[in-house]
């Protein structure tokens, strides 16, 4: 039985008789080929993707792995329709949060109809993706408190400015409640899901890395997602936090475009912008530390 993904938090979502991707039980995620050749474009983007022998292999973990096409019921009641079939990226989680984040100072590219132009530099003056090289699209966090989702209204979220963003960013990492916009985020799980080993910092360095000297591809409107879990119990101080499964995944490839042997700096910078975020906010964390930190602590 296919049924409507319980996390996704940006794009088309399957409610209320509208089209969009459906998920199974068994890890798959099947999204609809869009119309007007969009959807054919990103299946033989992921084909051209998946063999592509000048992908280092580390880098394919970024991207969800590609099953072929399929013909599903579609979410709108209209009929069997080709949908991708791709790895569901959350469904190792039982409590994920999720941020996807729009990467690039513009969405639009060379030789896109008068139309589609005029909606995408509309939208991406009226976000932060001009002024900061990417925007967030949605998200979603799991209340520790409420044992229950929270989740960011579509019409604040494209609001945003540059603090917007800040604080998105902040309260995605944080333990206290979301819904209450007085508190302060405590960026509880900042440490654990931002930096560490394996954390999200890391995995963005590693594709930064690889888009400084990648020219195969241009991802034009393409997302990061941001997931992870923490499945601790927290103290009342908020200590003994543990973050689990922290991970990137670069998703919607509609607008994907041969790279001709030039870097993407849309996207790099974009993502370069982005990284200095996530740097600022574990930044921040490792000052508070120190200034929470007595003399006693430290040795004297």
């Amino acid at each position: 039985m296919l049924k409507v993904p319980e996390h996704q938090v940006a794009g088309h979502i399957a409610s209320d008789g509208k089209l969009g991707p459906l998920v199974d039980d068994q890890g798959r995620f099947f999204k609809p080929l869009q119309g007007d050749s969009r959807g054919e474009h990103e299946a033989k983007f992921y084909e051209s993707f998946t063999s592509n022998k000048k992908v280092p292999d580390h880098i394919h973990r970024y991207f969800p792995v590609y099953h072929g096409t399929q013909l599903v019921e579609a979410s709108d009641g209209s009929g069997k329709l080709p949908h991708l079939v791709l790895d569901d990226v959350v469904s190792g989680y039982s409590n994920p949060s999720v941020m996807d984040v729009k990467i690039g100072s513009r969405t639009w590219y060379p030789d896109v109809s008068e139309e589609y132009f005029k909606k995408c530099i509309k939208k991406d003056k009226e976000t932060t993706t001009v002024s900061l090289g990417f925007r967030v699209s949605g998200f979603k966090i799991f209340d520790h408190q409420e044992s229950s989702f929270w989740r960011a209204e579509k019409k604040l979220v494209l609001g945003y400015n540059a603090a917007g963003a800040r604080l998105a960013l902040r309260k995605f990492v944080s333990s206290n409640s979301p819904a209450d916009s007085n508190l302060i985020p405590n960026c509880a799980f900042a440490s654990e899901v931002y930096g560490g080993s394996n954390g999200i910092l890391v995995q963005l360095l590693e594709l930064k890395d690889w888009f400084e000297t990648q020219t195969l591809y241009h991802f034009n409107s393409c997302s990061i997602l941001m997931i992870f879990e923490n499945e601790s119990i927290l103290t009342k101080g908020g200590d003994n936090v543990q973050a689990v499964q922290a991970q990137v995944k670069l998703v919607d490839f509609a607008h994907v475009l041969d790279g001709n042997g030039v870097i993407d700096h849309n996207f790099l910078g974009g993502l370069c912008s982005f990284i200095k975020f996530i740097k600022d906010i574990l930044q921040s964390i490792d000052q508070r530390d120190e200034t929470n930190t007595s003399p006693l602590e430290n040795g004297h």
